[in-house]
């Protein structure tokens, strides 16, 4: 691999071992959520083989270009792999209801799809719808934009059941020389600050989906950083709502592995056929994420 030059700004990733640096870096930091929508370094920079002259560098949901003839500022782009990775299938649906979706370049974009589209850049982003809804063989609905992939979730809670698959990571495996995982030391002059995590994901989870009316319930707290290791130390509220109206709040603390856990909540009388619903809020070091889920009260 070639010898990489003193750079004056950047970060180390321990989590995969690599660095971003220069133009690369001021751009990933110019998105509030990079760690959603880019994902971690899976490579350095290197000169790309197609013979384009431009230097790359890989991400797991994405690929930097740098192009040098471009004004400084706007010389890095982001590579369009739904483009390159997308296969018509013979399962898919072009829902265009009104309403509920926004035809783009002639396909819908629809419901989750189209909330997650707007929150996180749109267009300028993710470029054009090229898909339909796509089923796929394991039961998954994905659509396809010119640079990036939108796959639904539906055993995540609402309002993160939608997820970027790793197209950075699938179109390197296939075309690219696994050489350039290898992992690198940080530069010298480069701050390691990668143990902080960018950003948080939190699941809450319930020991009883169905309850008597007078039971007790265990309830389990999961918090991980962007590479799904185990956040230790966050702290946050587990917010338990009853049919009744009434409310009961629990501190909780995750401990090495990410994990908080409330042993016991006592209830009694609850009406039979109710549904009990649970919110959690947790944060670290300035970053929040929360979930929800709920349980069933029976005879």
């Amino acid at each position: 691999m070639p010898a990489r030059a003193q750079q004056t700004s950047g970060h180390y990733f321990s989590q995969t071992g690599h660095n971003i640096i220069g133009e690369f870096w001021t751009f990933y930091q110019s998105v509030p959520d990079a760690a959603i929508l880019f994902g971690l370094p899976l490579t350095e920079q290197f000169p790309s083989a197609d013979g384009s002259g431009l230097t790359v560098q890989y991400f797991e949901k994405v690929r930097f270009e740098l192009h040098p003839d471009q004004p400084i500022g706007g010389r890095v782009l982001v590579s369009a792999l739904g483009t390159a990775l997308y296969k018509p299938g013979l399962n898919s649906i072009n829902t265009t209801s009104p309403g509920v979706c926004r035809v783009i370049n002639g396909f819908g974009v629809c419901y989750d799809f189209l909330t997650y589209f707007d929150q996180h850049g749109g267009l300028a982003r993710f470029g054009n719808p090229i898909s339909a809804f796509e089923f796929q063989p394991d039961g998954r609905v994905v659509q396809y934009f010119e640079r990036a992939r939108f796959d639904w979730h539906p055993e995540l809670p609402a309002g993160q059941n939608v997820m970027l698959a790793d197209l950075g990571r699938l179109y390197f495996n296939a075309h690219e020389d696994p050489a350039w995982l290898k992992a690198a030391l940080p530069l010298n002059n480069i701050p390691v600050q990668s143990s902080r995590p960018l950003s948080l994901r939190t699941m809450v989870f319930v020991a009883n989906a169905v309850t008597l009316p007078s039971d007790t319930q265990r309830i389990f707290i999961v918090v991980q950083d962007q590479a799904l290791g185990p956040v230790e130390g966050a702290t946050g509220t587990v917010t338990i709502h009853f049919p009744g109206g009434q409310n009961l709040s629990y501190p909780v603390v995750t401990d090495a592995g990410g994990v908080g856990v409330i042993s016991t909540v006592r209830f009694s009388d609850q009406p039979a056929g109710g549904l009990v619903t649970l919110d959690t809020v947790m944060t670290f070091e300035g970053l929040q994420a929360a979930a929800a889920t709920s349980f069933r009260i029976w005879r």
